[in-house]
């Protein structure tokens, strides 16, 4: 059986001839068309005007701006230009652009997650959250996660994929250079209820609180320790990259709050980062929190809000739920990691 092409999944969701859904595959559309485009720039490497340039400058969130960041939202911003949709609202601007205030749609996007990795040929890719239209942008983004009509998030790595949901599950496409197309390669990903991989920046370790140091202590363990199995780390450093490796073989990721100036209340994105990986992940069978919180019930102050994210296999961000929130549920150690860990001496 011949797999389904992106237009053909698109159109079927349209055949209703419901505004909203023929709004949201049309944005869809007009994204992979612009998702090309980056593509295009990325595999220019250092040899193209849009590369690693350093701008000198900072983005609405306060990170350092490249070139390619500016050129992936003009491109998307214009592909939301196309689509006629209410709002944009990226990580590249201050404030949300109107465009179409009637539209039922608005997008928050991160048009280039992971730009710190561009010049070190790491995956990187644009993640996207469309929102139903509340009466102005300030209300519109403010919506909780849960809210959401639909998600996803494009990689441009050894493949060009597109993670997709629209509160159906969530599947992948993967575009085609034979075809000039997206093709579903992953009509329903599953995510494995239970991990033994996890990922983590461990160098940040002395600055975590004591629960998240205890629950990495646990799993570096293996089985000698309480969780009386082994487990693997990777931290790929891309949010997009980690995410995919969770959708395609399990595990759990974490970036947690810390105690360094500027990590007090993490360092994602809700809006436009958490919130549609949380539902990615939640429409694969998975979960994701803040650490205590399920990210899609929090509600946005700020376009530009940060939060600590933990996703991944259900049962495993249950268990580093309870490191917060309840450590006696855990279980007793065995006394060799009661007071100190593989980090501690």
């Amino acid at each position: 059986m011949t797999a389904a092409t992106l237009d053909a999944y698109l159109n079927t969701f349209t055949s209703s001839n419901d505004p909203v859904k023929i709004q949201i595959a049309e944005t869809i559309r007009a994204f992979t068309a612009a998702a090309v485009l980056v593509r295009k720039s990325i595999n220019e490497g250092a040899l193209g005007a849009a590369f690693a340039e350093a701008r000198g400058s900072s983005n609405a969130g306060g990170d350092t701006q490249k070139d390619l960041d500016v050129h992936a939202d003009n491109l998307f911003l214009e592909g939301a230009r196309r689509a006629g949709i209410a709002y944009y609202a990226s990580e590249e601007l201050a404030n949300p652009v109107t465009i179409n205030p009637e539209s039922p749609i608005a997008v928050a996007i991160d048009p280039l997650d992971g730009s710190s990795n561009i010049d070190t040929n790491v995956s990187i890719g644009t993640i996207f959250s469309i929102l139903p239209r509340k009466e102005d942008a300030a209300t519109t983004f403010a919506q909780r996660g849960s809210d959401q009509l639909a998600s996803g998030f494009f990689i441009y790595g050894p493949q060009m994929a597109l993670v997709l949901t629209k509160r159906n599950g969530t599947r992948i496409f993967v575009f085609s250079s034979r075809l000039g197309t997206f093709v579903e390669a992953y009509p329903a990903v599953s995510i494995p209820q239970s991990a033994s991989e996890f990922a983590i920046n461990a160098s940040n370790y002395r600055h975590w609180d004591e629960a998240m140091r205890l629950y990495i202590d646990d799993c570096l363990a293996g089985t000698e320790g309480p969780r009386d199995k082994d487990f693997n780390m990777r931290w790929i450093a891309s949010l997009v990259a980690d995410t995919y490796r969770i959708l395609i073989r399990g595990g759990v990721f974490l970036y947690p709050r810390d105690g360094r100036k500027g990590y007090a209340h993490g360092r994602l994105r809700l809006v436009y980062e958490a919130n549609p990986i949380a539902l990615l992940i939640e429409e694969a069978g998975g979960a994701a929190t803040d650490g205590v919180s399920r990210i899609l019930e929090l509600v946005p102050s700020d376009i530009h809000q940060r939060t600590p994210l933990i996703f991944g296999s259900k049962k495993e961000v249950e268990k580093i739920t309870r490191y917060h929130t309840d450590p006696s549920a855990i279980g007793t150690r065995h006394p060799l990691f009661a007071n100190r860990g593989l980090f501690r001496a």
